[in-house]
């Protein structure tokens, strides 16, 4: 039996910790390496055993890969937006699905009556939706920094236009969206800002 030295484990942990929250930071700008759908799967696969509320996984992704669809994207981001998005390798359109309680007879067998309780319902849908949707997006993001991308979130578009564009057969609801891209751009200084300040436990939590 071989024994594992448990200082080897904590020191690959917080390699793992740093890849993903210290040492990653918001990018802008990406190096034009193409990121294959493949690896957002691979993300995704990681991501979908993570905790939702009664195991909804209400999000749906759309990934805007090819140039024709990032022109499609491109009038219905903000203006700050928009040049970064069609140069984005990958930019992946997070939603959350409004019919996403029809899936519970599979997700939620031991929640007997869910469906036919919350069909009549959109608002208590709605509600657990963008709640479970943006834990979704949150695992999301650790998981694409986990694979090696760096990502850039945002939240500057019109949501409306964003679903008339791409959702208008599946009626899914724009939350955020995420380029992705191997690693920041070497030619622009403002690939990635400067660290800015984090609230420190002490500011943030209490124990009671």
């Amino acid at each position: 039996m071989v024994e594992t030295d448990p200082t080897d484990a904590a020191v690959a942990t917080r390699e793992v910790l740093d890849r993903v929250f210290t040492d990653a930071h918001t990018t802008n700008t990406f190096s034009q390496g193409p990121v294959d759908p493949v690896i957002i799967a691979q993300a995704y696969e990681d991501i979908r055993w993570a905790p939702t509320q009664m195991n909804s996984q209400p999000m749906r992704m759309t990934l805007v890969y090819s140039a024709d669809a990032k022109q499609r994207l491109d009038p219905h981001m903000k203006g700050g937006n928009r040049a970064k998005t069609l140069a984005a390798p990958m930019t992946i359109i997070a939603a959350w699905d409004p019919r996403w309680h029809d899936h519970l007879p599979h997700l939620a067998p031991h929640k007997a009556g869910a469906h036919d309780k919350l069909d009549p319902d959109p608002v208590a849908r709605e509600q657990i939706a963008q709640v479970s949707a943006h834990l979704q997006i949150g695992y999301l993001i650790v998981a694409l920094r986990a694979h090696g991308l760096h990502v850039g979130p945002m939240t500057g578009f019109n949501a409306a236009r964003v679903d008339e564009e791409f959702h208008t057969d599946t009626g899914w609801k724009t939350a955020v969206i995420i380029n992705a891209g191997w690693k920041p751009n070497d030619d622009d200084a403002k690939a990635v800002r400067p660290r800015a300040g984090r609230l420190s436990f002490d500011d943030a939590c209490q124990i009671i």
